[in-house]
């Protein structure tokens, strides 16, 4: 388990919420969401509070608002996605702006939205305070199956090594007078592609060759250990503990 590749998502730091076990974040992280998406679309008060909860975690773990909005901006598409529900759902209408929006659409689009934009605001908190190789010690910690863990490590420590390759070719390309300008270049394109699989594909068999004849026999050594107090687990709790009793309310009021 060695993918100790850094990534842009990480944000180096020494508080208290960096210094929380992996497997205790991810719980808290997955806990969190499940209590935003169970919380009905009507208390828009609770889905306000969620989010300033998760403002304190970010204070906590001091992460600037502006790396935090700028990394979620890989919710846009489910943002147009959500824009677009009011007007092409059934049912009741309203007057809006000029505008004749379904009523029903209206509330989806706010509970793709709120719950959504509060879920990835949660996953890039949980990225920004935990290196890539620690997220896999935590998963296999929460017994995730092995067969997953280490599929997710090999992806990331190859995913360069693909990047790179990919990029040697499109350098080749170039160098040869070779610029993709419409659809006549498609075919080129995908033979790129095919040949970014193969050399992929070989070199799969080749680390797999390697890494049997070095003992490999379905699993990978554990070289670090990481386990977490019940101080920890307890301090970790206090986002979903506290996120699930504005849920409660949220279906009592």
């Amino acid at each position: 388990m060695g993918a100790g590749h850094a990534h842009k998502l990480f944000r180096h730091g020494h508080t208290s919420v960096h210094a929380l076990p992996p497997h205790c974040k991810l719980a808290a992280a997955f806990c969190f969401v499940v209590v935003v998406v169970s919380t009905p679309r009507e208390a828009v008060w609770a889905f306000g509070l969620y989010a300033v909860l998760l403002a304190g975690v970010a204070a906590a773990a001091r992460i600037p608002a502006a790396f935090l909005l700028k990394r979620m901006l890989i919710e846009v598409p489910f943002v147009a996605f959500a824009v677009l529900m009011p007007f092409v759902a059934q049912g009741e209408r309203v007057e809006v702006l000029g505008m004749s929006l379904s009523v029903s659409g209206l509330w989806g689009a706010w509970n793709v939205l709120a719950k959504g934009t509060l879920g990835v605001a949660a996953s890039v908190l949980l990225a920004s305070t935990t290196e890539l190789r620690a997220l896999l010690l935590g998963l296999q910690q929460l017994k995730l199956p092995p067969l997953l863990v280490q599929i997710a490590s090999f992806m990331i420590r190859y995913g360069d090594v693909i990047s790179d390759e990919l990029r040697r070719m499109t350098i080749a390309r170039r160098s040869r007078g070779f610029e993709a300008s419409g659809v006549r270049h498609w075919g080129v394109l995908a033979k790129t592609a095919g040949a970014l699989f193969i050399r992929s594909y070989e070199r799969g068999e080749r680390v797999y060759l390697a890494m049997v004849s070095r003992g490999y026999a379905g699993s990978m050594p554990v070289i670090d250990e990481v386990s977490a107090t019940r101080a920890q687990w307890a301090y970790a709790a206090v986002l979903p503990v506290t996120a699930l009793a504005v849920c409660l309310m949220g279906w009592t009021l």
